[in-house]
C-alpha cells in the first residue's frame, strides 16, 4: 500500500477526495487537490484530483443550466409585474425541480461510489470524462 508524505495512504486521499467534492464543496477539494498535485508523486492519486474537481465543475454546470429555464421565467415574471400582471409556467418549473432533484441523487450516487472505489485505489471509468482527463495530464 503506497503512502502519502503525510503518511496517509493513496486510497485514503483519493477517497477523501471524493467525499469532500461531495460534502465539502470547492474550498476543501481545491485545497486538497492542490496540495496532491504540487506534493505528491503518485500518479494516480494527481488523475484522481483533477477528476474530483472536473466532475464538482461538470455537475455545477449541469446544475446551473437546468436552472436557467426557471429564472428566465422569473425575469418574464418580474416584467409583467413591473405593468401589474403575472407571468408563470408552474409545470416546467415543477419538472425542472424534478429533474435538479435527479441529478442531485445521481451526483450523490457517483461521488460515493468513486470515493469507495478510490480506497482499494481502483477507477471506475468514465468514458468522456477519463479521456479529457488522460489527454490534458499526459
Amino acid at each position: 500500500m503506497q503512502k502519502t508524505k503525510l503518511g496517509i495512504s493513496v486510497g485514503l486521499v483519493g477517497a477523501i477526495l471524493y467525499l469532500c467534492g461531495y460534502f465539502s464543496g470547492y474550498l476543501a477539494a481545491l485545497l486538497i487537490a492542490g496540495y496532491v498535485l504540487l506534493a505528491e508523486e503518485n500518479v494516480w492519486l494527481k488523475k484522481t484530483s483533477v477528476r474530483v474537481v472536473v466532475l464538482m465543475i461538470g455537475f455545477s454546470v449541469l446544475y446551473t443550466l437546468l436552472g436557467l429555464i426557471p429564472d428566465l421565467i422569473g425575469l418574464v415574471n418580474s416584467v409583467f409585474n413591473v405593468f401589474g400582471g403575472h407571468f408563470g409556467i408552474s409545470f416546467v418549473t415543477n419538472i425542472i425541480n424534478v429533474f435538479r432533484n435527479l441529478l442531485d441523487l445521481f451526483k450523490l450516487v457517483v461521488f460515493f461510489l468513486l470515493g469507495a472505489s478510490a480506497l482499494a485505489q481502483k477507477d471506475i471509468r468514465i468514458p468522456g470524462l477519463d479521456d479529457l482527463i488522460d489527454k490534458h495530464m499526459n
